[in-house]
C-alpha cells in the first residue's frame, strides 16, 4: 500500500523519475552554462546576461546600421542618378 501511494505520488517508479530529474538537470545545467549562468551568484549571473543580451542587441543595430550606410552610399546615388536621367526621357 505505501509502495503504491509513493508510486503515485512521484508520478511513476521512484527510481526511474530520479534518474529522469537528475538527466534532465544535467541538461538544463549545460544550457544554463552556455549562457553563462553560474549557481554560485545566480542574480549577478542573470544580470549579467541580461547586459550581455541588450549588448548584443544593440550591437547587432549597430552592425545593420553600418551595413545601411555602407549601401547607401551605392544605391541612393544610382537611384537619384535613374530618376534624374528618367525625367530627362520624358
Amino acid at each position: 500500500m505505501a509502495d503504491n501511494q509513493l508510486t503515485r505520488f512521484f508520478g511513476g517508479s521512484p527510481a526511474m523519475v530520479l534518474v529522469r530529474l537528475v538527466v534532465l538537470s544535467v541538461v538544463v545545467g549545460v544550457i544554463l552554462a552556455a549562457l553563462g549562468l553560474d549557481p554560485r551568484n545566480l542574480l549577478e549571473s542573470l544580470t549579467q546576461l541580461v547586459q550581455n543580451l541588450l549588448n548584443l542587441g544593440f550591437g547587432a543595430i549597430e552592425s545593420v546600421w553600418r551595413y545601411f550606410l555602407l549601401g547607401a552610399v551605392i544605391v541612393i546615388p544610382l537611384w537619384l542618378l535613374l530618376r534624374i536621367t528618367r525625367g530627362l526621357r520624358r
